[in-house]
C-alpha cells in the first residue's frame, strides 16, 4: 500500500511540474521573451495547453470572472498541495 502512495505522490509531482512549466511559459510568452511562431516553443506551448486545458477548463467554470486574470492554475496547486497532504498523513497512518 505504501508503494501506492508512492506512486500518487509522484504522479503529483509531476503535475506540479507541469503547470509550473505552464505559467512561467505563459508568462514568458506575454512578455514577448518567447515566441510561440518558433517551432519548438510553438509545439511545446500546444502540448502543455492540450495537456492542462481539461483540468482548467473545469476550474473555471466554477470561478468567477477576475477580469482576465486566470486563477484556474493556483487552484490546480493549490489542490495538488492538498492531495501530497492527504497523502502523506495516509502514509504515515499506515506505518
Amino acid at each position: 500500500m505504501l508503494s501506492l502512495f508512492q506512486i500518487l505522490n509522484i504522479l503529483l509531482d509531476v503535475v506540479y511540474f507541469v503547470v509550473i512549466v505552464h505559467i512561467i511559459m505563459s508568462w514568458l510568452i506575454n512578455f514577448q521573451v518567447l515566441n510561440v511562431y518558433q517551432p519548438l516553443v510553438g509545439q511545446l506551448w500546444r502540448g502543455l495547453n492540450q495537456l492542462l486545458a481539461p483540468m482548467y477548463n473545469r476550474i473555471r467554470r466554477i470561478l468567477p470572472e477576475m477580469g482576465g486574470i486566470d486563477l484556474a492554475p493556483l487552484v490546480v496547486l493549490v489542490a495538488i498541495m492538498i492531495l501530497r497532504t492527504i497523502i502523506r498523513n495516509n502514509a504515515i497512518a499506515l506505518m
